[in-house]
């Protein structure tokens, strides 16, 4: 083998090596290019806030199903927390056991008298996002819901409650109130009458004392709220449930004029609408 042709191997073969190396050294530089310029801290999904809603007096948690499954086809988990009806000194503490239960954040919403409930459970509640009050009671502390229901004209539902005697565990004897057949105009105006004969077969009674227990803690002071006016309200008047949420400086607040006291069965995705307002809002 000459000299001559050992070289041109040699030249041939480095010049082979040198443009291996260089495009190793592309690829390379492209992977490093891509990587410098992709996001190294991708903004994480937004997780969705679980959905808990409470119900007031002359109910129970099946009130809430048309609205639990807007909530549910929008991607929400849901929770109807089932509401003893017994007044602060038991309902607060029953549905604040209830959210110390939940994981990540609460949209905590509640109906009638459902918002003196959840006025005083999430108090202290660092889970609890926002508030939704949905044509419910908003307290301030020291007050009750015998004052707020007669602060403005236009309830009409005292007339229409039948109170019956149970007795209580210790033996006295407690009141427990009932909705008469004769309580749909006052309570559930614009449900067909087939609707509310079923709602008032089912509903579960709410003791007398609940009126007159003060309320112990206004979340509302600390959470966000959010507020809905049900317009032909007959149970709590429109008037005192626009008063009480802009006391409370609600961030929302809408109306559905047609509305009876019962809005989440008669318009369930006013009510969910409004909902995922609040959840958006916190997410």
């Amino acid at each position: 083998m000459s000299t001559d042709f050992s070289r041109r191997q040699m030249l041939a073969a480095g010049a082979a090596l040198a443009g291996s190396a260089a495009l190793i050294a592309g690829v390379e530089g492209t992977a490093t290019a891509a990587t410098a310029t992709s996001p190294t801290n991708k903004e994480k999904p937004k997780v969705k806030p679980t959905i808990v809603l409470v119900h007031g007096g002359y109910a129970d948690s099946s009130c809430w199903n048309a609205t639990v499954q807007e909530l549910q086809h929008k991607g929400y988990t849901t929770v109807c927390g089932s509401n003893p009806l017994r007044g602060i000194p038991t309902d607060a503490p029953y549905i604040g056991s209830l959210l110390d239960s939940i994981s990540g954040p609460v949209v905590l919403v509640a109906h009638s008298m459902g918002g003196t409930v959840i006025t005083n459970a999430a108090a202290g509640k660092a889970n609890v996002k926002a508030l939704v009050y949905i044509a419910a009671f908003v307290p301030d502390v020291g007050e009750t819901q015998g004052e707020l229901i007669t602060k403005f004209p236009g309830s009409e539902v005292e007339p229409v409650s039948v109170p019956v005697p149970y007795t209580k565990a210790d033996g006295t004897t407690g009141i427990d109130l009932y909705l008469s057949k004769d309580g749909q105009a006052a309570f559930a105006a614009d449900l067909p009458t087939s609707a509310f004969r079923v709602l008032q077969a089912t509903q579960r009674p709410f003791d007398a004392d609940s009126f007159i227990f003060p309320t112990t803690a206004a979340a509302w002071k600390t959470i966000p709220t959010w507020g809905l006016v049900a317009g032909k309200d007959k149970a709590i008047p429109p008037a005192c449930e626009r008063w009480m949420y802009s006391r409370a400086n609600a961030r929302k607040v809408v109306e559905v004029p047609t509305s009876s006291h019962v809005v989440m069965i008669s318009h369930p995705k006013a009510v969910a609408d409004l909902i995922e307002d609040a959840a958006e809002a916190i997410s």
